[in-house]
């Protein structure tokens, strides 16, 4: 596995997964899509790590989609071979059991944008502009954008962007709830960071329970989806995090949460 096409760096429970190929504007290839699965199957076990960032390496692009040069040497079945891997990797990064941070430090297109999309929140520098560009090449959206845009923004909103191919600015993306924050280029990945930073403050087990209870709990009806978080609260009660929450509070001062 070539390594260099994924940049990985850890510190105090935060990793930063930077998407390294800045030549061709961190698009996607077989080498980089196994290199972040990879990634992504070993965090779910890395109890070390609270937050994961995603960001582009240079400041040009995040991700502009499928590497298309690659692509014309596909014939139809690797092209189903692509879009089945990518699928599944972007299903797995939005259901990690940790908080995923898109860090949108430039351009977004087709499956970058997807990628921003499988992440839990986003946070985009002012350069950068995204959009599901699939129809203006014949095809569609095949890494969840037609499922995941519209429960993001709206039926009306994605059907608009995906039929026209349009890309919006990081401005337009904040207004219409793409991205949850927008930043100067400069201090994007410090704003993730501080994000991260906070989400790392909270007990790990709890964390864990609420993107549960939020992902799955969405996808049902009201009645069913309470019942989905009363069974992820459940969960929480018997851990010393929570009862070392309560003793913090009552003593004034920061929990220390173990994840147990």
């Amino acid at each position: 596995m070539n390594e260099k096409v994924l940049l990985a760096e850890e510190k105090d429970g935060i990793v930063v997964l930077t998407l390294n190929r800045p030549k061709v504007m961190n698009s996607f290839n077989f080498a980089l899509l196994h290199s972040l699965k990879e990634q992504v199957d070993a965090l779910k076990f890395n109890n070390n790590v609270r937050v994961v960032i995603i960001t582009g390496a240079g400041r040009k692009a995040f991700c502009a989609g499928a590497d298309l040069k690659e692509r014309t040497t596909f014939g139809d079945l690797q092209v189903k071979e692509f879009i089945f891997t990518i699928r599944n990797l972007f299903t797995s990064i939005e259901y990690l059991n940790k908080p995923v941070i898109a860090a949108i430090n430039g351009v977004a297109l087709g499956g970058g944008t997807e990628l921003v999309l499988a992440c839990d929140i986003r946070v985009a520098a002012m350069n950068a502009s995204m959009g599901l560009t699939e129809t203006r090449l014949a095809i569609i959206p095949g890494a969840g954008g037609t499922q995941r845009l519209p429960r993001l923004i709206g039926r009306g909103k994605a059907k608009e962007l995906i039929f026209t191919g349009r890309r919006v600015d990081a401005r337009e993306a904040l207004q219409i709830g793409l991205v949850n924050q927008i930043s100067d280029p400069e201090s994007l990945l410090e704003e993730c960071q501080k994000m991260a930073a906070m989400i790392c403050e909270t007990g790990p087990i709890a964390i864990e329970q609420a993107k549960y209870a939020i992902n799955y709990g969405l996808e049902t009806d009201l009645h069913t989806g309470l019942g989905i978080e009363s069974n992820a609260y459940w969960v929480t009660i018997p851990t010393e995090d929570r009862r070392e929450g309560l003793a913090a509070f009552q003593a004034k001062r920061k929990p220390v949460y173990k994840g147990r």
